[in-house]
C-alpha cells in the first residue's frame, strides 16, 4: 500500500502540464529517432543531454525515458516496413514482421508490435513499482561464471534461430564474435587483427555492423535481383484496418504473454540488453510452430512478432528498474541515463529512493503514461505508416542508403567507418546470397564482449583453475538447461532428416 501511495504521488507529479508534454515530446522523438537506421534510442539521448540541463531534473529524466521507450517504438516500425531494424534489438522483428508487410499485412503487424510492446512495457512498469527492493538481491547473484555461462547458453541458443543449417549459423556467429576481437586488448593493451590500421584500435561499433549488414546489405541484395524481380517494384502496403481481428488478437496473445515472461528477467542481468531476450522469444514461439500441423513460420507468423516486441519493451521497463534500484545500466541508452544522473548530481541507487523520492515516483509513473501515448501514436496510424511501401523501391531503397551514411557519419563523423559501412555491407549481401543467417552474427557481436571479460576474469581470479566455470548452482543451471538446447536441437535435426529420406 504504501508503494501505490508513493506512486499515486508520482502521478501527481507526472501529469502536470508541462511534465506531461514532455512525455508526449519524448516519445515523438524516439519514435522519430527510431525510424531512422543507425540513430538509436541511446544516441538520441546522448544528443539531448547537453540541452537539458535547463530544465528540471524531473522533466529531463521523463523527456530521456519517453525517447527510450519511444526509440523501440521506431526501431520496430522500420524493422517490419522496410527490413531495417535501427537496433539491435529489433532484428528479431523483421524475420516474420517484414514477411508480414511483403505480404499486404503492414498495418496488422504495426498494430501487432504496437500492442505487443505496450504489453511488455506495463507488465514491466508494474513489477519494478512493486519488487525494485529484491533486484538487489536478483542481481547480485551473479559473478563472470554466470555471465559467461549466460552468454554460451545465448550462443549456442540462437545460432539456428533461422537457419535450418546448423553450420551456417555457427559460422555466422563466429563471424560476429571475431569482429568484436578487433580492436585494442583491454587487459595485456596490445592491438588484436587490427592489419596495423590505427582506425580498428577501437574496434568495430555494432551501430556500422547493425546497419551495414541489415540495412545495407538489403539493399545490395534488392537491387542485386532488380531484374529477376521487375513485375514487383513496389511492395505491397496492404490496406484495411490498422487494428487486430478477434482471431489474430487471440492468436497473437500468447505470445504476447510468453515474450512478456522471457524479457522480464533480462532487465536485470546485463546480458546485452533486449537484443537476447527478443531472439530467445522468436526461437521459443518458432519451436512451438512446428508442432502445429499448419506451420506458418516463414510465411508472416503473427506469434514470430508478437513475442518479440513484448520481450524487448519488457526488458527495457525492468532495466528502468535496474538502473534506478541499482545503478545498473543494462544497455547502452541506460548507461547514457546513468551518466546523465550523475551530472545532476543524484547516484542511481537504494539511496535514490529515499533522497529523491519524488522525482523517482514522477519518473516511474511516466513510464505508465508513455506506453499509454505511444500506443495512441503508433496504433491509429498504423496504415499511414504503412503507406511508405507505397515508394517505387528504387527510391525507397536508395532513401535508406542515404540514410544508412548519413546515420553512421552522426555516429562517428569519419570517412574511414563509412568505407566500412561498405565494406561490412557486403558481407551482408554474400551472406544472404549464399543463405547464411545475420542473427547468429548480431548475437556474437553483442554477447562477444561479455563473455570474453567474463571468462576472463573467472579464470583471473580463480588463478586459472576452470573448475570455478561450474561452482555454482546457477551456472549449473545454465549449463543443464543448454545442455537440453542441444538434445532438443539435435532430435529435430534428426527427426527431420528422417521425414526427408521417408
Amino acid at each position: 500500500m504504501e508503494q501505490l501511495d508513493l506512486l499515486m504521488q508520482g502521478f501527481a507529479g507526472a501529469l502536470t502540464p508541462v511534465n506531461l508534454l514532455w512525455v508526449v515530446v519524448g516519445c515523438l522523438l524516439g519514435t522519430a529517432v527510431g525510424v531512422l537506421p543507425g540513430l538509436g534510442s541511446s544516441m538520441a539521448v546522448a544528443l539531448l543531454l547537453p540541452m537539458t540541463f535547463a530544465l528540471d531534473p524531473t522533466a529531463a529524466f521523463i523527456l530521456f525515458a519517453g525517447v527510450y521507450f519511444g526509440g523501440l517504438f521506431g526501431d520496430s516500425t522500420m524493422a517490419i516496413l522496410l527490413n531495417t531494424p535501427g537496433q539491435a534489438s529489433a532484428i528479431a522483428s523483421t524475420f516474420e514482421g517484414h514477411r508480414m508487410a511483403n505480404a499486404g499485412r503492414a498495418p496488422q503487424a504495426l498494430a501487432t508490435a504496437a500492442i505487443g510492446a505496450f504489453i511488455g512495457g506495463m507488465v514491466a512498469s508494474v513489477l519494478v513499482v512493486f519488487v525494485s527492493p529484491t533486484l538487489v538481491a536478483l542481481s547480485s547473484a551473479f559473478g563472470p561464471p554466470e555471465y559467461f555461462a549466460l552468454a554460451l547458453f545465448a550462443f549456442i541458443a540462437t545460432s539456428s534461430v533461422v537457419a535450418d543449417n546448423v553450420l551456417k549459423g555457427l559460422a555466422a556467429l563466429v563471424l560476429g564474435i571475431g569482429i568484436t576481437l578487433i580492436g585494442i586488448d583491454g587487459v595485456s593493451g596490445l592491438p588484436r587483427f587490427t592489419l596495423g590500421s590505427p582506425q580498428l584500435f577501437d574496434g568495430i561499433s555494432l551501430v556500422t555492423v547493425t546497419v551495414a549488414v541489415l540495412a545495407l546489405g538489403e539493399v545490395l541484395f534488392v537491387a542485386s535481383r532488380v531484374r529477376r524481380d521487375r513485375e514487383d517494384l513496389r511492395v505491397r502496403a496492404g490496406g484495411g484496418r490498422p487494428f487486430l481481428s478477434r482471431k489474430e488478437l487471440v492468436e497473437a496473445a500468447p505470445a504476447w504473454g510468453r515474450g512478456t515472461v522471457i524479457g522480464l528477467p533480462f532487465g536485470v542481468i546485463p546480458a546485452g540488453g533486449a537484443e537476447v531476450p527478443t531472439f530467445l522469444a522468436y526461437e521459443a514461439e518458432r519451436r512451438l510452430d512446428r508442432r502445429r500441423k499448419e506451420p506458418k513460420f516463414g510465411k508472416g507468423a503473427i506469434r514470430g512478432l508478437a513475442a518479440p516486441e513484448a520481450a524487448g519493451n519488457a526488458t527495457t521497463g525492468m532495466a528502468m528498474g535496474a538502473l534506478l534500484a541499482l545503478g545498473l545500466p543494462v544497455s547502452a541508452t541506460a548507461a547514457i541515463m546513468l551518466a546523465a544522473f550523475r551530472q545532476y548530481g543524484l547516484q542511481p541507487g537504494p539511496l535514490l529512493f529515499e533522497n529523491n523520492a519524488e522525482l523517482v515516483w514522477a519518473l516511474l509513473a511516466s513510464f505508465f503514461l508513455a506506453m499509454v501515448v505511444l500506443l495512441v501514436i503508433n496504433l491509429p496510424f498504423a496504415q499511414l505508416w504503412a503507406k511508405l511501401l507505397l515508394i517505387p523501391k528504387p527510391y525507397l531503397y536508395g532513401g535508406i542508403t542515404l540514410f544508412c551514411g548519413l546515420g553512421i557519419w552522426a555516429v562517428s563523423g569519419a570517412v574511414f567507418d563509412l568505407v566500412l559501412l561498405l565494406a561490412i555491407g557486403v558481407l551482408g549481401f554474400l551472406m544472404r546470397r549464399y543463405d547464411y543467417p545475420v542473427a547468429p552474427l548480431m548475437i556474437g557481436m553483442v554477447l562477444g564482449p561479455l563473455a570474453e571479460s567474463s571468462l576472463r576474469d573467472a579464470l583471473l581470479s580463480s588463478v586459472g583453475d576452470p573448475r570455478v566455470l561450474v561452482s555454482s548452482p546457477i551456472t549449473i543451471v545454465i549449463y543443464v538447461l543448454l545442455l537440453g538446447v542441444v538434445a532438443l536441437s539435435v532430435r529435430n535435426a534428426v527427426r527431420a532428416r528422417t521425414r526427408r529420406d521417408l
